[in-house]
């Protein structure tokens, strides 16, 4: 089984906590992008990052003093990808506490979707970054990088595995999503609250809430050594549970339990 999910905005460089051990596996292909994005100015940089001046001031001075990625010596500054990340669903995977199974677990299991990297294996070397694979970046023979990445990431995705788990966001599922063949089984979880009315149910996902129980979900995946789908529906960290009436044999819908967390909130307010 192979987990999908998304990258984080938010990067930071730490080469003190473990070391990385491998480089990833489209390095050619990040230099390609490497290499139009340091020759773009800072307003067009800004424009395709579309982000604020001291966001797009760090990612220029990044992309310009940023080594080639497909040299593999004297390269100084590189970290762990899973270590780099710091958006909110990597707070709740927490990584840095780790034990030894639980990395061996995401090492063989989870990867991270890149708009700049392509995938990411947790251990491989990464510099900071900042590219959504939405970005409106022309790229080889792309228009953007959805066309740029093509069936790459696919391919290296399937390549050892034929399930996998979606835990990404729709905007990086998109670069898996199109390609699927016949024999592989994908699986999307789905974390939100049940909306009850008169006509009908849906049901309501919070973007931050989710990231945090994906966060979650990979930690707990990698504590329990999950190699299942079906056993992923015993999952019920922050008080959600797996719902058998909302879900589909490759949807697999956790709800949060709203009434424990009112009465939670309830007692701590003392009302």
């Amino acid at each position: 089984m192979k987990i999908i999910i998304s990258p984080a905005k938010k990067m930071v460089q730490d080469e003190n906590s473990i070391e990385f051990t491998d480089f990833p596996a489209f390095s050619k292909q990040a230099e390609t992008l490497h290499s139009i994005l340091k020759r773009l100015s800072y307003e067009e940089l800004k424009g395709i990052l579309k982000c604020n001046d001291k966001i797009a001031e760090l990612n220029f001075r990044r992309y310009r003093n940023m080594k080639r990625l497909d040299v593999r010596r004297g390269l100084t500054g590189m970290t762990p990808a899973l270590l780099t990340y710091e958006g909110i669903q990597y707070q709740y995977m927490a990584p840095r506490v780790f034990s030894d199974r639980q990395w061996e677990y995401v090492q063989e299991n989870l990867r991270i979707l890149s708009g700049f990297y392509g995938i990411l294996k947790p251990l491989d070397a990464v510099y900071p970054y900042r590219l959504e694979m939405q970005a409106a970046l022309a790229a080889g023979d792309g228009k953007n990088l959805y066309q740029f990445w093509g069936k790459r990431i696919y391919r290296e995705l399937v390549k050892d595995d034929k399930v996998i788990l979606n835990l990404a966001s729709k905007e990086y599922s998109k670069a898996v999503e199109p390609f699927l063949e016949p024999d592989v089984r994908f699986v999307t979880c789905v974390f939100g609250e049940a909306v009850e009315s008169d006509q009908n149910r849906r049901i309501r996902v919070k973007g931050t809430q989710a990231k945090m129980a994906r966060g979650e979900m990979v930690r707990w995946l990698a504590e329990k050594q999950v190699g299942e789908i079906s056993k992923i529906k015993e999952f019920k960290g922050l008080d959600y549970y797996f719902s058998q009436q909302d879900s589909s044999d490759n949807i697999l819908v956790f709800l949060k339990d709203v009434n424990k967390d009112r009465q939670e909130k309830k007692e701590e307010t003392g009302c």
